[in-house]
């Protein structure tokens, strides 16, 4: 009897909670629409504080930021979306966008054919995705082996069969994919400058050399951490330590 009232609970705040994400989605976009972009980002924010994470509603809360030109904050959403839904065009677009009008601009380190093949076709989607992938052609092919199970005539079982194990070796290449996918989530730890100007140092103290300077909105990469010092990477290949109250992290859900 315990367990079904509190299945029952459960049951009505999700519910509650659905319906108020909703209306707050609702009364965001209606004032978005209506030019008042601090009360939509501030509705969006409450469905974020509320627990829901998605990439359309990322890239919305990135669009309001750019309208009021706020870049980082733009370029920050825009990026959590992109962790969520990856190549998406719409998001990639307006990221385009918004990182034009940053300060800072750094060549990418040289990458050899295959290892930008290798980048395109894993990142095509996220981990998740490529394991709801695998799942369904996992399924497929318990449908597909049952029907040759089943099957009278040689052509159909011929079929069936081929079909079956076709299916079974997509669904393990896309297991390998999601595994290597979230392999490659796990190892980088990406963030976004937020203060106007930051000097980035040798070493993580105040009294270290300055090694170079970064802008608001510029992407970076956190490969170690020292109390209130995060040592960050650039996509040039360039280090240095930087104050953790100057950026802020992508993987914060």
């Amino acid at each position: 009897m315990l367990k079904k009232i509190i299945f029952l609970f459960v049951l009505c705040v999700s519910t509650l909670g659905n319906a108020q994400n909703i209306s707050l989605f609702n009364n965001a976009t209606t004032a978005y629409n209506d030019g008042d972009y601090n009360t939509a980002i501030e509705n969006y924010l409450k469905i974020v504080e509320n627990g829901e994470h998605s990439a359309a509603l990322y890239f919305n809360l990135g669009n309001a930021y750019y309208k009021l030109n706020q870049i980082a904050p733009s370029i920050y959403y825009y990026e959590k979306a992109l962790l969520l839904k990856p190549n998406d065009s719409e998001v990639l677009n307006n990221l385009g966008y918004a990182q034009n009008m940053t300060l800072d601009a750094f060549e990418t380190l040289p990458e050899t054919d295959f290892s930008k093949f290798y980048k395109s076709l894993i990142g095509m989607f996220s981990f998740d995705q490529w394991s709801y992938i695998a799942i369904v052609f996992m399924f497929l092919f318990v449908l597909l082996y049952i029907a040759f199970k089943y099957f009278n005539y040689s052509t159909r079982k011929r079929i069936a069969f081929i079909g079956s194990f076709v299916s079974l070796f997509i669904a393990a290449l896309t297991l390998i994919f999601a595994f290597l996918q979230y392999k490659e989530f796990n190892a980088k730890q990406p963030a976004i400058v937020f203060s106007e100007e930051i000097a980035i140092t040798s070493d993580p103290n105040i009294n270290s050399q300055e090694v170079f300077r970064l802008h608001s909105g510029t992407k970076v990469n956190v490969i170690e951490e020292l109390k209130d010092w995060r040592k960050i990477s650039l996509i040039d290949g360039q280090t240095g330590w930087v104050l953790a109250e100057n950026i802020k992290l992508l993987k914060d859900f």
